[in-house]
């Protein structure tokens, strides 16, 4: 309600400060106009007066154009024609009266159709203001309209991204309820327990944050060894994460949970695969402009499709591109590959963008 009220407030002030400026403007070409005649210096009063009385006479056509504007075309069309030259023919008598009652020094024309002279010259005027009038108003409508559109694309695309994000929570509470179910059947209940807490943990964290804003590197490591913790429940020492994490990445931002899905996947597809075990390392460093992501694991391939490897056909990758896309454009890479020995390896880089310097912590 605020804004519409400052968004009125302006377009009033608008039309003021255009109406005063624009009869501003009409009494000095006509004065300088007048040097060319020679007139006495009573005629700048004379001036004034006009332009004064054209300022008032045009503020009902305002109005009238506005209510003219709710109405049909051909209805609209016969009010600004007609209304343009009411006040054309009232503008002109008054112009005429000023002109013989001041400077004639109280002049009576011989006939009365003599106040209604210059009329054509008055009705050019009232025609240049309602060309402006209208002109402006569309260019304010166009604008409002381009606004519009902006913000539905921009809430379309917040409401993408969000889809994005919380499409991935399914499949992970899906595997971790399972998890918990599997230990309960077990009689495990400490341990079921103690993933419960963690998983409520996690997921405070993963409903707390818009996935339309980005997070502090730092911060999402948090989340990802919440998540981790999770997991060493299921798997225990079979599971070895390494962490590399420049110092000065911490505080770069990152899309909330943009690991997760991949690590996720390393753990469906290499650590849970292998009965010894595997390894997760992830590491995150500056280069230049850039924040470098990288999630590597140490399990089996089982395919390649179009030079890319994948082990999947869920959305998770899938997801992670696109909300990448969603909020930087082609600014991005997302590339997977293999790892050397073994493994994948995925590489995120994104614009490097500090927390301290944005409003999106």
């Amino acid at each position: 309600m605020y804004q519409w009220e400052k968004w009125v407030d302006s377009r009033e002030r608008l039309f003021w400060t255009l109406q005063t400026a624009g009869w501003c403007g009409f009494a000095i070409v006509y004065y300088i106009g007048s040097f060319l005649a020679e007139m006495r210096s009573i005629w700048v009063f004379i001036i004034i007066l006009n332009a004064y009385a054209g300022w008032l006479l045009t503020i009902p056509l305002r109005y009238l154009y506005r209510w003219a504007m709710t109405l049909s075309p051909l209805k609209m069309l016969l009010i600004v024609v007609s209304s343009m030259y009411v006040i054309a023919v009232a503008w002109a008598v008054v112009k005429n009266f000023n002109n013989w009652t001041i400077y004639k020094k109280g002049y009576q024309p011989e006939e009365w159709y003599m106040y209604f002279y210059n009329t054509i010259d008055a009705l050019v005027v009232m025609g240049c203001w309602t060309g402006a009038y209208f002109g402006i108003k569309n260019y304010q409508m166009l604008l409002k309209e381009k606004q519009n559109v902006l913000k539905a694309s921009s809430m379309a695309h917040q409401a993408h991204i969000k889809m994005l994000r919380y499409q991935l929570n399914p499949h992970f509470l899906f595997n971790t309820l399972n998890a918990i179910s599997t230990l309960i059947l077990m009689k495990d209940n400490k341990t079921a327990g103690a993933m419960v807490s963690r998983l409520s943990d996690f997921l405070r964290y993963s409903l707390d944050k818009d996935p339309i804003l980005r997070v502090p590197l730092k911060q999402e490591i948090q989340a990802l060894e919440l998540y981790l913790e999770i997991e060493k429940v299921r798997f225990e020492e079979r599971l070895q994460v390494n962490w590399d994490i420049q110092e000065k990445a911490q505080q770069s931002l990152v899309p909330s949970l943009i690991l997760q899905p991949i690590i996720e996947n390393s753990i469906k597809y290499a650590i849970s695969k292998l009965q010894e075990g595997g390894q997760i390392s992830i590491s995150a460093r500056t280069f230049g402009d850039d924040l470098m992501l990288e999630v590597a694991d140490n399990g089996p391939i089982n395919n390649m499709f179009e030079g890319e490897l994948f082990r999947t056909n869920g959305v998770g990758l899938t997801n992670i591109r696109e909300r990448l896309q969603s909020l930087y454009a082609d600014n991005f890479s997302f590339v997977i590959a293999q790892n050397i020995p073994s493994g994948i390896k995925v590489n995120i880089r994104i614009p490097h963008e500090l927390a301290r310097i944005s409003n999106e912590n």
